[in-house]
């Protein structure tokens, strides 16, 4: 339950995700928190804290690192961490497969990976597992046919490839 009272939602993702995110927040813990602690005790010795500009920059970009540091905690403790290479390949579309997709209109090919929303880059091939597409394709099969409502229209692909990479 979080602070609501509401039960929190797992937040599936990759073990690369998971690890992005200890790694995220190793660092602001061990570099960045110290660098503005020195930054405020820095901006203290110059005086009067309600005109030192040095200061209340430094107090708001700890606020921010704070703030971060809580949201990779929360998300790291609801996280599922899926290890996709772990889940038998059965040619299904599963959170974390690459699915290697040909469009019926063209027969271009498009490559991509179902991840946490987090971990979506679309630019490099990572699509989150709440996008229309990634909810089209997960639980069909290789050579399925898949229609995908998209903003430009609608749109259908052959799922040609499943992989667990």
């Amino acid at each position: 339950m979080n602070c609501a009272g509401e039960v929190a939602m797992p937040n599936p993702m990759t073990v690369e995700g998971a690890q992005a995110l200890r790694d995220e927040l190793e660092h602001l813990k061990r570099v960045v928190r110290p660098e503005i602690s020195k930054a405020i005790g820095e901006a203290r010795e110059h005086g009067d804290l309600k005109e030192n500009a040095e200061y209340h920059a430094a107090k708001d970009q700890q606020g921010m690192s704070e703030a971060r540091v809580r949201e990779i905690e929360s998300k790291l403790a609801d996280a599922q961490v899926i290890d996709v290479k772990k889940i038998a390949h059965t040619g299904k579309v599963v959170f974390g497969s690459t699915i290697t997709l040909i469009n019926c209109d063209d027969d271009t090919e498009r490559k991509f990976r179902i991840v946490g929303e987090d971990e979506a880059d679309i630019k490099n091939g990572r699509i989150s597992v709440m996008s229309p597409l990634s909810r089209a394709l997960v639980g069909k099969s290789e050579g399925d046919i898949v229609n995908v409502e998209t903003p430009g229209g609608d749109a259908e692909y052959e799922i040609d490839k499943v992989e667990h990479i």
